[in-house]
């Protein structure tokens, strides 16, 4: 410890580099808590200090230690100055007694005070006095605030001449705090010098071209050191969603439907579906018509036909819409109201090869409504979707899938609700169980494609196709 004491300002003036160093060369060894006490000087300052040093190679060697100390509360340097309460109810007692309800206003805590007193056997009460009122007398003549000369030692450094017994009954008393303070002990290193000289961290061409580098002191370089990462873009929490919903698709199974164009016909978002031209999704208020390109103009020609058949005569065990079919709405380009049109086209060029084979389709993008947007609506938003063809599948089939595919999501328990559809049947509206709002609320939809839809196509007559769909936003 430094012989010499310093004051907190010139401890700020002087260097506590200075300091450690000058310490070191008088008393060869240091505790960084016990100088920061002795300076006084802030002990994290003295620490930052003493790493600095430490880092200059073999100058100072230091351990690291951890020592447990009693700390005063604010109440107990109060104690120390007035002494205990216990006391001050013993020299406040006269000769003649006190009434008990006066010595209780005496000053905070004085309640505390009596109770420790009488416990110690300093005090008596007596309750038969004339005017009915409790008396303390004194029950002996001298006393020793051993509170306050416990405190002082705990104060003064000297903790083991206090008894265990004292300190658990303080602390219980909420006089003292236990601490635990991590120090340093620091003492000379190999290469042990008051006078500091940086070390150099870059070798420079001025130092090679005046041979400057040979007198130079060089920091070792730490070639297992991690450099910092670069800074890099992250997913949107959606895009994270659509992630780890594309990956459930491929793990069971499915192939990803190219989804890549937003604008389609009224043709392949309506026509196709056996969704009727009078319908009211097809009105400018609910979809978004395009003014430029204002029409589409490629179509199969054989299968557009088949289209218009089904519509307005029917087929297929179906009697049709028995209204005109208009090809100057079939042409009409929107903004795609579902990827369901994207499904059409794959199920089409499917019903197109000479050997069926069962499929399962999925495809994960925008979507576009001309709605309000409000809490539960979007006029764009994701639209998740699930296809599959094979042989006799059912509803049964379509359930089953449901609870795989949801199960995977961690959702579990399912309720299924018919529905109408107009390019399925039957079809079902699926809900689950929210916990946090404590009631049944919808998450997709579902059903069988009609026959009406998928037979113009030209799939095989025991061919059935299922299908969902679900919004990734919900």
């Amino acid at each position: 410890i430094l012989t010499t004491s310093f004051s907190l300002n010139s401890a700020f003036r002087v260097s506590m580099d200075k300091i450690i160093l000058d310490t070191l060369s008088n008393k060869g060894e240091l505790n960084t808590y016990d100088l920061s006490q002795e300076l006084p000087a802030d002990h994290q300052a003295l620490v930052g200090a003493v790493k600095s040093l430490q880092s200059l190679g073999e100058i100072i060697c230091v351990t690291q230690k951890q020592k447990d100390l009693w700390v005063l509360t604010k109440e107990a340097e109060e104690i120390l100055s007035t002494g205990s309460y216990e006391a001050r109810i013993y020299g406040a007692i006269s000769n003649e007694g006190n009434p008990q309800k006066s010595l209780m206003n005496l000053f905070p805590n004085a309640r505390i005070g009596l109770n420790k007193a009488m416990s110690l056997g300093w005090l008596k009460i007596d309750k038969s006095g004339t005017d009915g009122e409790p008396r303390v007398f004194r029950k002996v003549d001298r006393i020793e605030d051993r509170t306050q000369l416990s405190i002082q030692k705990i104060k003064d450094g000297s903790v083991s001449e206090v008894p265990d017994a004292t300190l658990k009954e303080l602390k219980k008393r909420k006089l003292i705090n236990s601490m635990v303070i991590k120090s340093f002990n620091v003492t000379k290193g190999s290469n042990f010098t008051t006078e500091v000289t940086k070390m150099e961290t870059e070798l420079s061409p001025e130092m090679l071209s005046t041979n400057s580098w040979k007198e130079k002191k060089f920091k070792s370089y730490n070639f297992d050191s991690l450099g910092i990462m670069p800074s890099s873009g992250h997913l949107h929490p959606l895009m994270k969603v659509r992630a780890e919903v594309c990956q459930i698709f491929l793990e069971m199974g499915f192939t990803e439907m190219p989804t890549n164009n937003y604008v389609e016909s009224s043709f392949w978002n309506f026509d196709a579906l056996f969704q009727p031209q009078q319908h009211p999704a097809r009105d400018a208020q609910d979809t978004f018509f395009l003014s430029d390109p204002e029409n589409a103009h490629e179509f199969p020609t054989s299968y557009l036909e088949k289209v218009q058949e089904v519509h307005e005569s029917g087929g297929y065990r179906s009697i049709g819409y028995r209204s005109e079919w208009k090809f100057s709405e079939a042409k009409k380009n929107v903004l795609r109201t579902h990827t369901t049109g994207v499904s059409a086209r794959m199920l089409h060029k499917l019903g197109q090869n000479t050997e069926f084979k069962p499929v399962k389709y999925f495809s994960i993008d925008k979507v576009f409504r001309n709605e309000s947007v409000d809490a539960t609506h979007l006029a764009e938003f994701h639209q998740v979707e699930g296809v599959v063809a094979d042989y006799d599948v059912s509803l049964a089939s379509l359930i089953s899938i449901l609870y795989s595919f949801f199960s995977y999501l961690g959702i579990k328990n399912l309720r299924f609700k018919p529905a109408y559809n107009p390019y399925t049947e039957p079809s079902m509206e699926i809900f689950t169980f929210h916990e946090g709002l404590k009631k049944w609320v919808e998450i997709g939809n579902s059903g069988v494609f009609r026959p009406e839809m998928i037979k113009p196509m030209g799939l095989p007559d025991n061919v059935n196709v299922l299908g969902w769909g679900l919004s990734l936003e919900r």
